[in-house]
């Protein structure tokens, strides 16, 4: 039985009726069509499926969409500003942090969330906030790279 639930995804309100048993990425990317959000391993251990979720980085695959239900989503789809890239995606570009780019929307979000709440990260957080992103392209050197790029630019 379907139950109907409330998702505020990018800023804009979802209300959608959801089998008790589909995840959150199954919801963003299947009913949504917000497939930035990728599926990876299902399991929780590779982070493409990283959103923020009510403030803070989650394995939308380890998520039911009922738990979900009220809470503040954004996706990679959310974070730039129209045209104009967010800082991190940019700094991902600029210091060639994308390769294949499958961990990418996973790795920004992540990014994003620590600069969110620790603007002046040591690279020891950064590698710490990125270590639920695995990538097997970039070597995660140019990623810290780039997050550190974004960090010396921001404004306290």
């Amino acid at each position: 039985m379907k139950k109907l639930i409330k998702l505020f995804v990018n800023k804009k309100e979802y209300e959608i009726a959801v089998a008790p048993n589909r995840t959150l990425t199954q919801v963003l990317r299947e009913d949504l069509d917000l497939i930035g959000t990728k599926e990876g391993c299902g399991l929780g251990d590779c982070g493409a499926c990283t959103v923020i979720l009510d403030g803070r980085p989650v394995n939308s695959c380890l998520i039911l969409a009922v738990q979900a239900n009220g809470s503040q989503i954004t996706t990679i789809e959310g974070v730039a500003d129209g045209k104009t890239l967010h800082p991190v995606q940019q700094a991902f570009v600029e210091h060639g942090a994308i390769q294949c780019g499958f961990c990418t929307p996973g790795m920004v979000l992540s990014a994003k969330s620590l600069l969110d709440n620790n603007p002046k990260p040591s690279e020891y957080e950064i590698r710490e906030a990125l270590s639920g992103n695995l990538c097997r392209c970039t070597g995660y050197q140019k990623i810290v790279e780039a997050v550190r790029s974004v960090s010396e630019t921001m404004k306290r």
